[in-house]
């Protein structure tokens, strides 16, 4: 339930930086840091598609893992587990690669990337306690 919920949380995150860069909406409120520098550069698209939409489509895949993951018959099944280890793994390390191009590439931070950021590397910590539960039930 955690991990769905931080997964919701970062839906919610993507989808307002997708919106932006799909021209939705006119600008990024961002307290810190300059979020329009970072969603507007070279860096902001991959394999044709924006980063955030990639984020999104992450966050609602690891929602829809986790939420079949806690239905009753899938709740003893190690497999959602280990999908979820590995699925929100694979977000640390581009969430990380896109945190290196900020700091040190395009020279700003964008507050709403650091807060995806933070979620993934959250909901991968959650999914390894998680894993670890079954070694020792």
């Amino acid at each position: 339930m955690i991990l769905a919920t931080l997964a919701l949380i970062g839906v919610f995150v993507s989808t307002y930086l997708t919106l932006f860069k799909l021209g939705y909406i006119g600008e990024l409120k961002c307290s810190i840091g300059s979020c329009e520098t970072v969603n507007t550069s070279q860096w902001a698209i991959f394999l044709g598609l924006p980063v955030a939409a990639w984020g999104l489509g992450f966050y609602v895949f690891a929602l829809f893992v986790a939420v079949l993951g806690i239905q009753e018959k899938f709740a003893d099944s190690r497999a959602f587990s280990v999908a979820l280890v590995s699925l929100t793994g694979w977000g640390v390390v581009f969430s990380g690669w896109l945190t290196y191009l900020e700091l040190f590439v395009i020279n700003a931070i964008c507050i709403w990337c650091v807060t995806s950021a933070c979620i993934v590397a959250i909901m991968f910590l959650v999914s390894i306690a998680d894993l670890r539960e079954f070694r020792t039930a």
